[in-house]
């Protein structure tokens, strides 16, 4: 059961990993499609899911998607503020 969870995780966070340049790709590709060359957008945007994968791979082989994902998503600005919010208000 364990095992399958790990899987499903580690697959999600690196879907994430590679939409972002995937998306990227895509938002310039048409935009360069909409200016009237549409085969230079279908490159850019084919350009950008290659990117999104082969940096989604490099991550996995390194550190692990989802800890390259927690260490992103982490907001450390954050959580010293609410832990000051929390001091003045107990002290």
């Amino acid at each position: 059961m364990g095992k399958g969870f790990n899987k499903f995780t580690e697959g999600i966070a690196w879907l994430q990993i590679a939409a972002s340049p995937t998306l990227i790709g895509v938002i310039i590709g048409v935009i360069i499609g909409l200016a009237g060359n549409a085969g230079l957008g279908i490159v850019v945007g084919l350009l950008g899911l290659v990117i999104g994968i082969v940096w989604a791979m490099r991550v996995s082989k390194e550190e692990g998607t989802s800890q390259f994902m927690s260490r992103t998503m982490a907001t450390p600005e954050l959580d010293e503020k609410e832990s000051g919010e929390s001091e003045e208000m107990n002290g």
